[in-house]
């Protein structure tokens, strides 16, 4: 645990720190540590995502890629994103035996992710079984300049052989997702030097096609050739011997029926046109150069800090859909299995606002994909009773509803699941996000075309969700689950209210807005969702009257109703330990109690900061941290901890929250990495960074900052986007900082002054 640890840079992550601090280094390789660096490793391009496996495979990995939008029905989730054919298959032979880092003996190892080119690379000085040695020099990348193109790239040196080496390729036609096949192979093949695989889902009738080329540098003697057997095989011997240097490069293109008619086709159409490995690189890096200019963020004096800022930042950055609308970012991003690549609240409200400021369009895409879904949101709110548009807890491509009602227990009994249900605040969360890229963007275009229709029929549904509570003259709302699962079928969450109420709000602006702006299409939104003079005054009604328990006095703000009556206990009794105190203490004793899994009323004061003191803040701060399960709860809690803690001007109890978010994969802070990133836990970090540590608010003269950084960081460097404009942020401790513009070289308002805290 972090709390019991010192997580400096000498003891955590020194062995994967390079002078640039761009570089995620892996010195030695531990079977233990396999799935955890898979993760780590992962590479993706807005399209594809694929693992950190090794080209030649290891005994139990978990090899897989994953492309967006490519689910296929299953047992008790309804469908899932499934594990595409592998492109990675390239195996070297010397004199026989086939290179692994589980046979012969490994003499030096070095797995490189270069954050700042999208790279991934590996070098290894192997000596076979038989005493021979070679180095073996492995890249790959998921191209950014093309997202069908993948490209890997094998350097054999022979160091003492002198002999005969052989390299093959091949193309994994039907993987497993978890054990469940998903794939069927309707054509396979090869020619010359390529190789074809055409196969379709088993359910959702997808059509994937891939095709791939092997290229020889280094001996002109050396063919390829095609081994047609089960597996078509590309394969290429020569002659090696000391000194001698062979290059080998496996091309890959990859098309689906989401794209294009005939995914085959293409794939070979366009693999037919593509160069060689090195031209193929640069435009790759030439693409990631391009976004890091607008993402980055600088920290100076924490070597560690600056290397699990960028990390988080590249995983989120690969992998948002740069051409498509109709997908969306899933918890573990492109990377791992778990929540079968279903898309949660974890998108809007942690990934979107670090999109938002510096990726505009990817944001704009995001958000899309959630106007595509409005049938589906129709159609749930329709089957549960209600009216409007109610979003899926769990969605996937229709946008209908695909959480699982039950699932089975650790001794097989069944357990209801009532997130898919109940959970309902994602509705006000989408509205939330789509508010918030408007006012960031000023993209009104969008919201005439899209981002109103959401508000408004979200609007409608909480409308025919609340009901009145005669004896208090008030609107409640009944039998849900707020962002901390850990108390499920409560009454008046909190956090669920008061994001009604300011959903009903900006619903209520939004439209005076809108209707003087866009007369032609207000009048069809009337006709289409029946916004009626009643229905607009009732909306005024329901947040002016909707229950929540605060204390005037104090402004403690009761979590839900009855919390306050649950056992109180002391979570530092249960110290110490490696698994949620849910997972200790069991689903229904920990209901029971005042422990949360992840902040709720502290949930709300973030996304609303706006409109609460700094004494709600702090009493609400006391009485929920010390409640919350920190290190095993949610994921989604300690970078949210860390910006209130800057706000009560506490930035070494917020560096402690921080490093919970920005190390939880690199250093499997959590110890589930292995199922994949934590992408929420990503851009979370963001916020924590550029809102908490840089204190970045948006003001009627645009984003100001009053940084509050650690003590150790001398220089916090980051650029943003505000209202088509860029701000670039300079901050230092206790100096005077300027903000300016792209376009001018002065201050466009006055000077900031950093603030430091004492903590």
């Amino acid at each position: 645990m972090l709390d019991d640890v010192d997580i400096s840079v000498e003891n955590s992550l020194e062995p994967l720190l390079d002078a640039n601090e761009w570089n995620v280094i892996e010195t030695e390789f531990n079977p233990t540590q396999l799935h955890h660096k898979e993760t780590v490793f992962t590479l993706s391009n807005g399209y594809l995502g694929t693992r950190g496996s090794f080209e030649e495979s290891y005994p139990e990995d978990f090899a897989a890629s994953m492309i967006h939008g490519i689910y296929d029905d299953t047992q008790i989730s309804h469908t899932e994103l499934v594990n595409c054919p592998n492109w990675l298959p390239l195996v070297v032979e010397v004199a026989g035996e086939q290179f692994a880092m589980n046979s012969g003996e490994i003499l030096h190892y070095e797995r490189r992710l270069d954050l700042r080119l999208g790279l991934v690379s590996r070098d290894v000085r192997w000596r076979s079984p038989q005493g021979h040695t070679v180095d073996l020099h492995f890249e790959r990348f998921a191209s950014l300049a093309d997202q069908h193109v993948l490209a890997i790239r094998c350097q054999i040196t022979s160091v003492d052989f002198t002999g005969e080496i052989t390299v093959t390729a091949r193309l994994d036609g039907e993987p497993k997702t978890q054990g469940t096949p998903h794939w069927q192979t309707l054509n396979q093949g090869g020619i010359d030097q390529i190789l074809w695989l055409q196969s379709q889902t088993l359910h959702s009738g997808l059509g994937l096609g891939m095709s791939a080329k092997l290229i020889i540098d280094g001996d002109e003697t050396a063919a390829v050739s095609v081994k047609n057997a089960d597996f078509p095989t590309l394969g290429t011997t020569f002659e090696c011997k000391p000194g001698k240097t062979v290059i080998v490069e496996k091309i890959v293109t990859v098309f689906t029926s989401r794209e294009t008619d005939i995914p085959i086709a293409a794939a070979l159409e366009r693999l037919a046109d593509e160069p060689r490995y090195t031209t193929l690189l640069a435009a790759h890096i030439a693409a990631w150069e391009q976004v890091w200019q607008n993402s980055d963020i600088i920290i100076e004096g924490d070597r560690q800090a600056q290397l699990s800022v960028r990390y988080n930042l590249f995983q989120l950055l690969s992998v948002a859909p740069r051409h498509d609308d109709h997908v969306s970012i899933a918890p573990k991003t492109l990377s791992g299995f778990a929540y079968s690549g279903h898309i949660f609240w974890d998108t809007e409200i942690f990934i979107l606002p670090f999109l938002t400021f510096t990726q505009p369009a990817l944001a704009r895409n995001l958000l899309t994909y959630r106007y595509h879904t409005l049938p589906g949101a129709r159609r749930k709110a329709q089957e549960a009773g209600y009216q409007g548009a109610m979003f899926a807890w769990e969605s996937a491509t229709t946008g209908d509803e695909v959480t699982p009602r039950w699932v089975p227990g650790a001794n097989g009994e069944l357990v209801r699941i009532w997130c898919g249900d109940i959970e309902v605040h994602i509705t006000a969360d989408v509205a939330y996000a789509v508010w918030h890229y408007w006012q960031t963007t000023d993209d009104d275009e969008w919201m005439r075309d899209y981002g109103t229709e959401i508000i408004l029929d979200t609007a409608v549904f909480w409308e025919s969700r609340v009901q009145w509570n005669e004896q208090r003259h008030s609107y409640d709302i009944l039998d849900v689950i707020g962002p901390d699962e850990n108390h499920d079928r409560v009454n008046n969450n909190a956090f669920t209210n008061l994001m009604v109420q300011w959903h009903l709000q900006s619903a209520l602006a939004l439209w005076d807005w809108f209707k003087h702006v866009y007369p032609e299409k207000a009048a069809q939104l009337v006709k289409q969702l029946n916004l009626t003079t009643e229905r607009l005054h009732r909306w005024a009604e329901i947040q002016e009257r909707i229950f929540v328990n605060q204390d005037i006095t104090t402004g403690l703000i009761e979590q839900f109703e009855g919390f306050f009556q649950l056992e109180d206990v002391n979570l530092a009794d249960y110290e110490p330990r490696t698994k949620s105190l849910q997972g200790l203490l069991g689903i229904e004793a920990t209901s029971q109690k005042q422990i949360l899994k992840q902040p709720d009323v502290l949930m709300l004061l973030y996304l609303l900061r706006q409109a609460y003191d700094y004494n709600t803040l702090k009493v609400n701060w006391d009485y929920y941290t010390q409640r919350t399960d920190h290190t095993y709860g949610s994921s989604l809690g300690p970078a949210i901890h860390a910006v209130l803690a800057c706000d009560l001007n506490n930035p070494t109890e917020a560096y402690t929250h921080f490093l919970r978010a920005a190390l939880v994969d690199l250093e499997d802070v959590r110890l589930n990495t292995a199922e994949g990133i934590h992408a929420a836990s990503a851009g979370g970090v963001w916020q924590a960074v550029v809102l908490g540590f840089g204190g970045v608010r948006m003001t009627q003269f645009g984003p100001m900052a009053c940084p509050n950084l650690p003590s150790t960081w001398k220089r916090l460097k980051f650029r943003l986007q505000w209202r088509n404009e860029w701000y670039e942020f300079d901050l230092q401790p206790e100096t005077a900082t300027s903000v300016v513009t792209q376009e001018a070289s002065v201050p466009v308002f006055a000077t900031v002054q950093a603030v430091m805290g004492n903590g």
